[in-house]
Parts: C-alpha cells; structure tokens; sequence
C-alpha cells in the first residue's frame, strides 16, 4: 500500500514517469548501435537520463540542474530543425545530423526528443520548484563530463565540441586552452543566464 501510495500521490503523474523510462529504454540500444557509446556523453543525451531520474524521484535540484543545463541550446536545436525542414534553410547546423541520409529514419526519429524535452522539463521545475544550486550543481557535473570526453574518448568523436566548434577540430590555440574556454563558456554563457531567467520565471508564476 505504502509502495502504490507513493507512486499515485506524488507531483508527477505515473503515466509520464513510465513513458518516459520507456522511451529511454528502446533510445539507449538504439543508439548504442548506431552511434557507439561516446554518443552518450552529450549534453543533451545526459539531460534525458536524468530526467528520467528526476521524474521517478521527483527531485527539484536534478530537474533544475537539467533544464539549466539544455532548455536554451535545445530550444536553439528546434530552432535549426524546424527552420530547415520547413524551408531547407540551414541556420546553425546543430541539428545537421537529422537530414543526413545516412542515419536512419528511425533513429533520426527517436532524436526528436530533443522538441519535447524543454518542455518537459519547464513543466517538472514547475511542478517541483525550482531549485536555485542547478546552476552551480551543473557546472561541476559538466566539467566532470568535459575532462572525460577529453582525455578518455576518441577525439575524432568531437562530443560536446571539447576539440573544436562542432565537428572540426581546432588549430588556433594548445587543446588545453580550448578546453579552459569551453569549460568557461557553458557556466558563463548558458547555465547563469538561464538560471537567472528560470528563477524569474518560476517566481513570478509562483
């Protein structure tokens, strides 16, 4: 009773929780095959895992630090997708790989998630509460994903741009200075600003 009691009476509706585990259970397989396990270091890819956890434990902090973390580049990725499906206009190529011929349309399909998770994550901040150490929680997860994606994985991979903005690597400066800025540029110019707006939003809707 206590079990089911938990399951029914929490913020977030069971039916959401199991839809997206899933979802995440016939994604992980999926692109393990296709794309290899390094695939799974993106950003974007991390933030699904774990708002399958945050859905399940219902945690402000891993729901905020995950809508930190990809809620402005995704929303410029469905931006990219939208633009050049509608109009064949490529605008910043983040979303290049939806329209290459050579990842299959079922794979391409199950990367839309990339629309429906913002979303999903605005509404369990909204449900949950948004909790003001995402930010700062996320930028230590993220240069923990950064040094690994530099020292362990194949650089050719390029995951998170840690070698070079998107897919070329990049020659103007040591590697390791590189990295510094990335590792500077994701707090500074996309965790901060959008703590800063997910705070006044939530406030004012509370």
């Amino acid at each position: 009773m206590e079990l089911g009691h938990w399951l029914l009476a929490g913020e977030i509706p069971l039916a959401v929780k199991i839809l997206c585990a899933l979802f995440v259970g016939v994604l992980i397989p999926c692109y393990w095959r296709h794309y290899g396990p390094a695939n799974f270091l993106w950003f974007s890819d991390i933030a699904l895992f774990l708002t399958t956890v945050a859905l399940w434990l219902e945690s402000p902090l891993v729901a905020s630090m995950q809508a930190v973390s990809v809620a402005l580049l995704e929303f410029v990725w469905a931006i990219d997708f939208l633009t050049r499906l509608a109009t064949g206009v490529r605008l910043v190529g983040l979303a290049d790989y939806m329209f290459r011929p050579e990842n299959p349309l079922f794979i391409r399909g199950l990367s839309l998630f990339h629309l429906w998770l913002p979303p999903l994550l605005l509404w369990m901040v909204w449900r949950l509460g948004y909790d003001s150490r995402a930010w700062m929680a996320q930028t230590l997860l993220a240069w923990v994903i950064l040094l690994v994606r530099y020292f362990v994985t194949d650089p050719a991979e390029n995951v998170n741009w840690v070698f070079g903005p998107k897919e070329k690597r990049q020659t103007r400066m040591a590697p390791w200075l590189y990295l510094v800025l990335v590792m500077i540029f994701f707090p500074a110019c996309v965790y901060f600003p959008t703590h800063l707006a997910l705070r006044a939003l939530m406030t004012r809707m509370r």
